[in-house]
């Protein structure tokens, strides 16, 4: 159940000669003869692994083709990583920031490995519904611990703007919507307008990770507690329940559609419902979650417009991911959810 590397896609390819030079000269120690293999199952960031002999390394980069800069910003991950590894022990060490795109065509960075297992959309037999319960009330441990996080003390506080982040929110992920919109989802569409008339006051400030999921998750093999954290590209400071609901958004149950079960393994037999997560985390944390359904809303029409975004670059020829042609199905699966979730009012 180790999460393990595949072969390298097919124009996904590293230049591995400078990324071997670049490394003999900046990174102590890599004298070893160079390997590299690729993590196959995310969407955005690419994520390979580096090994120099005995040594093995995590490296991320932005996507080939892809022209959102502010969602593949590299250096301001790291920098994420570097401030949080001494107060958040749910991080993997970064160890070097490359920000000379000559090297390999774009900024990246490595860090460190760590050995745990990552939960895909793989169902296994060990997933049993009391260690399917175990795990998801271990994440959402890790979400609250997350969100209790002192990001001035982490040296964060001007990672993001709080005042006025859920209007920005809306707003902002309305217009990328619109920019990337290939064909007309009734349920996206009506989204727009829902939660602008819809829109809630601030909660609070706080660290959040805006793709806290399964699959972002590292568990210890014991699969009892999660071990880190991944993909950072998205973190800020803004509205912790916004965090919430885009967790909310990938937390599939049995009776959705079926090509959101993908997301995770939420829907297996065991794990909290989202009914029961948005309990425990108003239990644990003290917050006011009378507006749930808004941020449920905004977080499966944010999923819904990130997948648009890839699906766009799919079309355009950007990308050669032949996954990416599929998530046009899932799009409108999301607007099924959303037009549920306004009509009942629940989540």
């Amino acid at each position: 159940m180790i999460d393990q590397p595949s072969p390298i896609r097919p124009g996904e390819e590293l230049d591995t000669a400078r990324l071997e030079a670049y490394l003999r000269e900046n990174l102590p120690g890599a004298w070893e003869n160079l390997e590299v293999w690729q993590f196959p199952k995310g969407y955005s960031n690419l994520t390979y692994l580096v090994r120099l002999g005995q040594q093995e390394l995590v490296l991320r980069r932005p996507p080939f083709g892809a022209q959102i800069k502010s969602a593949h910003d590299m250096g301001r991950e790291y920098r994420i990583l570097s401030a949080l590894y001494p107060h958040y022990p749910k991080v993997p060490r970064p160890v070097l920031y490359c920000p000379d795109e000559g090297v390999m065509g774009a900024p990246f960075y490595l860090m460190e490995r760590l050995q745990g297992v990552i939960l895909r959309n793989e169902p296994l037999e060990s997933l049993t519904p009391p260690r399917m319960r175990q795990l998801s009330l271990a994440a959402l441990e890790a979400l609250v611990e997350l969100h209790a996080l002192d990001y001035r003390q982490a040296g964060l506080a001007d990672l993001g703007k709080p005042e006025g982040y859920v209007r920005r929110q809306v707003e902002g992920w309305s217009q990328r919507y619109q920019n990337a919109r290939t064909e007309h989802i009734p349920g996206m569409e009506r989204a727009m307008a829902w939660l602008a008339e819809h829109l809630q006051p601030e909660s609070g400030a706080a660290l959040i990770h805006n793709d806290f999921k399964y699959d972002n998750l590292i568990f210890d093999p014991a699969l009892e507690r999660v071990v880190a954290v991944l993909d950072w590209e998205m973190a800020t400071i803004g509205d912790p329940l916004m965090d919430l609901g885009t967790t909310l958004a990938y937390w599939a149950e049995e009776g959705d559609p079926p090509g959101l079960k993908s997301f995770g393994l939420t829907h297996l037999p065991g794990n909290l419902t989202r009914a029961e997560l948005v309990q425990h985390y108003a239990e644990r944390t003290g917050r006011d979650l009378s507006g749930v359904v808004f941020y449920y809303v905004f977080g499966l029409f944010k999923v819904g417009v990130i997948m648009q975004q890839i699906y766009a670059r799919y079309v355009k020829g950007l990308s050669k991911d032949a996954r990416f042609g599929l998530l046009i199905q899932l799009i409108r699966e999301v607007g099924q959810m959303l037009d549920r979730a306004m009509d009942k009012g629940k989540v």
